[in-house]
């Protein structure tokens, strides 16, 4: 998954409870799609996430861990800080770190700094999140160097189908290098769709949802096989709400 940043989906939690946390199972068909691009791209990956709001503003943390048949492949995790300005205000101070693990050594950790305008509507069944960040990467292995970069991501959260379909997603745009030091726009979505069986009568209790994430990106996966850059990975996912 490796980018999972659902701010607006979470805001709407903030509403009726200071604390929201889930876990997701995704089977990714990438490697059946791009049988040689991706020929070692995990196919299971589990994401824990959490959210809690508190009087300044919330913490949100993610976790993805990316699974195959004999060991884990790696472990990537977003921690973020927003700080409310004013009690009324849309705006908030937004701090975030990157990083993780994998079989390889690491992937490279970056540091965010910027402002996030967060929104919804009346009954928060709709959410959104727009934030513009400073982006710092920095030298994590022996061939990478540390960079500045921008970042500019949007996010958003809509119920429908009385509340039994959520439709959520992120989109981030950010420069990043290539190889050969150049740079290059790097451009990643995730839009996820799901069923929610707590909206069936006699399942209320029931915090289970199904559904599907598609990862769309472009010069984001590091692809040595052909000049491919564009990539569509659609995933079969459940997910357990606590």
């Amino acid at each position: 998954m490796v980018k999972r940043f659902f701010y607006a989906v979470l805001l709407s939690f903030a509403a009726s409870a200071a604390n929201a946390q889930n876990v997701q199972l995704h089977y990714d068909f990438g490697r059946n799609i791009y049988k040689n691009e991706e020929a070692g791209r995990p196919k299971v990956t589990v994401t824990l996430e959490q959210f809690k709001a508190d009087k300044w503003g919330n913490w949100f943390y993610f976790v993805d861990i990316d699974m195959s048949r004999k060991f884990t492949e790696g472990a990537y995790t977003e921690i973020a800080r927003e700080f409310n300005l004013g009690k009324q205000s849309p705006f908030a101070v937004h701090v975030e770190y990157d990083g993780g693990l994998n079989k390889e050594g690491s992937f490279q950790q970056s540091g965010l700094f910027g402002a996030a305008w967060n929104g919804h509507n009346s009954d928060f069944s709709s959410t959104y999140s727009v934030q513009l960040m400073y982006k710092q990467y920095f030298k994590s292995y022996s061939y990478t160097k540390a960079f500045p970069s921008m970042q500019l991501t949007g996010v958003w959260s809509t119920s429908f189908a009385d509340k039994a379909m959520t439709f959520s997603g992120f989109i981030d745009f950010y420069r990043d290098v290539k190889p050969n030091g150049h740079g290059k726009l790097t451009i990643l979505t995730e839009p996820q769709l799901w069923y929610n069986f707590n909206t069936i009568k006699g399942l209320e209790n029931t915090n289970l949802s199904v559904g599907t994430e598609v990862r769309i990106s472009n010069n984001f996966i590091y692809n040595t096989y052909n000049n491919k850059t564009f990539f569509v990975n659609p995933t079969l996912a459940l997910k357990w709400q606590f």
